[in-house]
């Protein structure tokens, strides 16, 4: 298992976290994610899904990804 910490531009509200959560955790291989205004912290198998995936399904929620 890996983790990595995601920031994330353009989130403001509990329905942007609700947003981004959804979406990672929808994503197979992602074991657990803590998301809150501004970032994400995201337990995923790396054999299952990639840091471009997450990266993805948090831009396609409609925000961000800081790099």
């Amino acid at each position: 298992m890996a983790q990595v910490k995601i920031m994330i531009d353009g989130m403001s509200c509990q329905h942007c976290v609700g947003r981004v959560k959804s979406a990672l955790d929808a994503l197979a291989g992602v074991s657990d994610s803590v998301v809150e205004p501004g970032s994400a912290d995201i337990t995923f198998d790396e054999s299952q899904v990639s840091q471009a995936d997450l990266e993805a399904a948090i831009e396609n929620s409609g925000y961000k990804v800081k790099r």
